[in-house]
């Protein structure tokens, strides 16, 4: 007998309390960095969503896109005005943000998953209105941060057996008004709003460090706003630990920050013991005593 057949049935024996602990489970993962621009990752990616699926959890896939928008703009001709290092989305600037991201990178996405034998529908944050925006700050133009979610679209998707793909682009509150919508904050903003079971961020790092440069595995709000304060957690990061904190008051049960370059990343943090990146959990359960 093959060992690696032996091994494989071993991993999905020993993988059975995971699968049932996350049956009917939501979990919303944003997916970006690298693995986007990778044919195989971007392969390997959708494969994951569809066994997820194919076990009886519902992904819900928030996606970003900042380097293709990045090449269009380029290609265009299109001068960017940066403010204390952050883009000016302006009229025209929207105009490609949301065609790169509702169009080139999302149907890609679902393309990708459909490949892989699932069903899956891209959509965006204008779609039944899921996510209206207002001007995170008037000096950037069209960024915005999402002041009212309208989920209900995002469940009959997925109580249809069918993976939602959405792009982090939302409405105003006037009429035709478009805003680019940073990924984090859609993601930590659609799972807060489905009261999700897990939020997964995929990132080009491993998790969360402390100050001697190790991975911290498993994280309070508490202890986030200390690493915070005493600097440990700095740059990019902070963002990204706000999301999941925010996230979290809203009544997501976990978020994950964790390494999307690592193969079959959601599917290791999920249905194994070891799990993956830096996981942030409120002290006390929300529901489900029986879970983590």
């Amino acid at each position: 007998m093959n060992r690696d057949w032996i091994a494989t049935a071993r991993t999905l024996s020993e993988a059975l309390p995971y699968l049932q602990r996350f049956t009917g489970a939501v979990v919303v993962v944003k997916f970006g960095g690298n693995a986007m621009g990778d044919d195989d990752a971007m392969a390997e990616f959708a494969r994951d969503m569809v066994l997820m699926r194919q076990v009886g959890v519902n992904p819900v896939v928030v996606h970003g896109g900042g380097p293709m928008i990045n090449d269009l703009l380029k290609r265009l001709g299109i001068h960017s005005e940066f403010v204390r290092g952050k883009r000016v989305t302006d009229k025209a600037t929207v105009e490609v943000v949301e065609m790169v991201l509702s169009g080139l990178v999302n149907k890609r996405i679902v393309q990708a998953i459909n490949d892989e034998g699932g069903r899956a529908v891209g959509i965006s944050g204008k779609d039944d209105d899921l996510m209206v925006c207002e001007a995170d700050d008037p000096e950037l133009g069209f960024v915005g941060k999402p002041v009212e979610m309208n989920v209900q679209v995002i469940r009959d998707l997925y109580n249809a057996g069918i993976i939602p793909v959405i792009a982090p682009v939302g409405t105003g509150m006037a009429d035709n008004e478009t805003f680019n919508v940073n990924g984090d904050t859609a993601a930590g903003a659609i799972a807060g709003a489905l009261q999700a079971d897990r939020l997964l961020l995929l990132t080009d790092v491993a998790g969360v460090k402390d100050k001697d440069g190790e991975v911290v595995t498993q994280l309070s709000p508490d202890q986030v706003r200390e690493m915070i304060a005493d600097g440990s957690i700095a740059g990019g990061m902070i963002p990204k630990t706000e999301t999941a904190l925010a996230a979290l008051e809203a009544g997501v049960r976990a978020v994950v920050i964790m390494d999307g370059r690592m193969p079959n990343a959601s599917l290791l943090e999920l249905f194994t013991e070891h799990g993956a990146g830096s996981i942030i959990r409120s002290s006390e359960p929300r529901v489900h005593p029986g879970l983590d």
